[in-house]
């Protein structure tokens, strides 16, 4: 299976929507940089991640999240994971697939 980064925030580019489309059941999403603004539950794209977290795992990097101050936003059922987290997701999936 794949793990898809976005790291665009989806306010600024589709990045998020594309990955969303194509990612298939089983696989993984990890939002990083300003693509954790993705993992909003107060915003346009939350019904759209919401969704898509009854095929594939979101995670988001809860660094990026704090550094950004939205801990306290993010959607419940979306993992914040650490560094070495990333590493570990990484390494279990077949793929990483860099959605820019």
């Amino acid at each position: 299976m794949l793990l898809h980064t976005v790291n665009k925030s989806p306010f600024e580019r589709d990045a998020l929507d594309s990955c969303l489309r194509h990612a298939r059941d089983g696989s993984a999403v990890l939002l990083i940089e300003d693509g954790v603004y993705g993992a909003l539950a107060d915003s346009a794209f939350s019904p759209r991640v919401a969704a898509a977290l009854k095929k594939v795992a979101v995670y988001a990097l809860r660094p990026d999240v704090e550094a950004r101050g939205l801990q306290q936003r993010v959607l419940g059922s979306v993992s914040l994971i650490d560094y070495d987290d990333f590493v570990d997701l990484v390494v279990r999936h077949d793929a990483v697939q860099s959605w820019l």
